[in-house]
């Protein structure tokens, strides 16, 4: 069975469920990049806090309230520069 869709089946689709495709589509999308920065800031937090091998399958203190502190840190950024750009869609 070919799973693909084109666009001969997409002119059959009802206003309505074109716009429910367009707002899953959006979801995905948003949902693809929170994830991609959730392993980028894994990646950025590791390195910083961690820099050599983890011993006993563990991590120090250090490391842990290092790690703490940057995630804290980047969602401070995120949430405020979501607050920013939700004011300028408002102005």
């Amino acid at each position: 069975m070919d799973a693909s869709i084109e666009q001969s089946d997409l002119d059959r689709l009802s206003e309505k469920d074109k716009g429910e495709l367009r707002q899953f589509m959006t979801n995905e999308q948003q949902r693809t990049r929170i994830q991609s920065q959730t392993h980028a800031l894994t990646d950025i937090c590791w390195k910083k806090c961690v820099p050599g091998a983890v011993k006993n399958n563990a991590l120090d203190s250090s490391e842990q309230s290092c790690l703490a502190n940057c995630v804290d840190r980047f969602l401070d950024v995120n949430f405020t520069t979501m607050k920013h750009l939700a004011n300028m869609r408002n102005q």
